[in-house]
């Protein structure tokens, strides 16, 4: 791949596909083509197989996808995975048709099985019954690996793909229905914050900034409590509660989306999907740090970091999730490639973005 060959990233305006076109930037890449979701539907068939055929890329990162933690999940299953499986359809298809010569397709790690061993080694695909509260989304992403592990064997293209782990970062999304664990985490202390400080100033900048729904901006301050409330940030005279999902006992593991974009990036520079296959005997590899914390460790290390000295409760009502979901990165280490940032690090540094 030259430094002017035509690139186009699928999703650059997201959280994942903003942070790999950044990296491309900073190697000096100079020929990217974009699409907005305004200029193009990517689960419109004949609107994507229109933009491969104007624009004819050489590469392709594809990260578009539609996202989020298990409320999103839960609510919009249906569009999780009609909007999954139409976006790689097209996108992996149109490549193969318009000789794309090498695309990078992005997964999750919740491709994995519900109960599989751990740490997750990529031979673990479908090896057992999914986690049900993602299970739509992960059908999608299994499917578009295996979509391009078809591909490769019928038409001899170079398709491989990538899980990376629970991602944060730059462009994250902070809404608090639809969010991430980590994000929505930030998030609830940073307002519980404002709250027990009485800072009615930065709290009514961060809903501007990142409305939340119910709340408009002549809303009296028992309003905005009253709505907050209904997303376990409580306040009573001068003690706030945080309120968070699940029991707090299950382990994640986490990676700052800029050692994301760089082992991509690594990856797509330096492997094709034949020698992948020939020398790990998997079509994909996993994207992560190696190393896990549990919830409500996560919690208090935000906590510390944000300044937040309210009370921090768990309804265990609410589901975990996988009990514990840890990649095993050996394969991408021993490619070239470990990350950089520690978790307490790069919670400090996406806390002062926020």
């Amino acid at each position: 791949m030259n430094k002017d060959s035509k690139i186009y990233i699928a999703g650059h305006t997201g959280m994942v596909g903003s942070a790999i076109h950044r990296n491309l930037i900073s190697k000096r890449y100079t020929n990217f083509v974009f699409a907005s979701i305004d200029e193009l539907d990517l689960t419109r068939q004949l609107d994507v197989e229109t933009f491969f055929e104007k624009e004819k890329p050489e590469y392709i990162i594809d990260a578009a996808a539609k996202v989020g933690g298990i409320v999103a999940n839960n609510t919009y299953c249906a569009q999780f995975i009609y909007e999954n499986l139409s976006i790689q359809n097209n996108i992996i298809h149109c490549a193969y048709k318009y000789g794309v010569k090498k695309l990078l397709f992005l997964g999750s790690s919740c491709i994995y099985p519900k109960l599989a061993p751990q740490p997750l080694k990529e031979e673990y695909l479908l090896s057992g019954e999914l986690e049900y509260t993602n299970e739509p989304y992960a059908i999608a992403k299994i499917a578009g690996i295996k979509m391009c592990e078809s591909y490769n064997k019928q038409y001899g293209s170079n398709f491989f793909s990538v899980m990376p782990t629970n991602l944060y970062g730059q462009n994250d999304n902070y809404n608090l229905e639809k969010s991430h664990v980590l994000p929505a985490i930030i998030r609830k202390m940073y307002l519980g914050k404002c709250l027990e400080n009485n800072d009615w100033n930065a709290l009514r900048e961060d809903i501007d900034a990142r409305p939340i729904e119910g709340i408009s901006g002549s809303a009296t301050e028992n309003e905005i409590k009253n709505i907050l409330s209904k997303y376990g940030i409580t306040s009573q005279s001068s003690e706030v509660t945080i309120t968070l999902w699940g029991t707090g006992n299950v382990f994640r593991e986490f990676l700052h989306v800029d050692d994301m974009a760089e082992a991509c990036v690594f990856l797509f520079e330096n492997i094709n999907a034949d020698t992948l296959i020939k020398k790990e005997g998997v079509s994909f590899l996993n994207i992560g740090t190696g190393i896990d914390i549990k919830i409500c460790e996560l919690a208090q290390l935000v906590q510390n970091i944000v300044g937040f000295k309210g009370i921090v409760k768990w309804d265990s009502s609410k589901p975990d999730g996988t009990p514990k979901k840890l990649l095993d990165v050996s394969k991408l280490n021993q490619a070239g490639f470990k990350h950089k940032y520690s978790l307490e690090e790069g919670i400090g540094v996406v806390y002062k973005e926020y």
